[in-house]
């Protein structure tokens, strides 16, 4: 995460909190997207692993490890770590 190391002013810090939300609703699509391509994308494909159709482990636990690692790269790359201020901060 990086950080701000000057101050900012609350314009400067609605519009970093604007850029971060517009980047986590992309990648909401994009996990949407991963899910319907994942689960009923491969529906058709006859692949099972431990038992269990292809399209039920990429829908389900292959959604939960992309969003994962999504979060993981906004929270590493794209997020800003920054002083909001309040008033009662102590």
């Amino acid at each position: 995460m990086k950080k701000h190391n000057r101050a900012l002013n609350d314009a400067q810090k609605f519009s970093l909190v604007k850029r971060e939300a517009i980047y986590t609703a992309v990648a909401l699509v994009g996990l949407i997207i991963f899910w319907l391509v994942a689960g009923f994308g491969t529906s058709a494909v006859d692949v099972k692993i431990f038992h269990l159709p292809l399209w039920a482990l990429l829908g389900t636990v292959g959604v939960w490890f992309v969003g994962i690692a999504i979060a993981a790269l906004l929270s590493r790359k794209l997020f800003t770590d920054m002083d909001l201020g309040g008033d009662n901060d102590e």
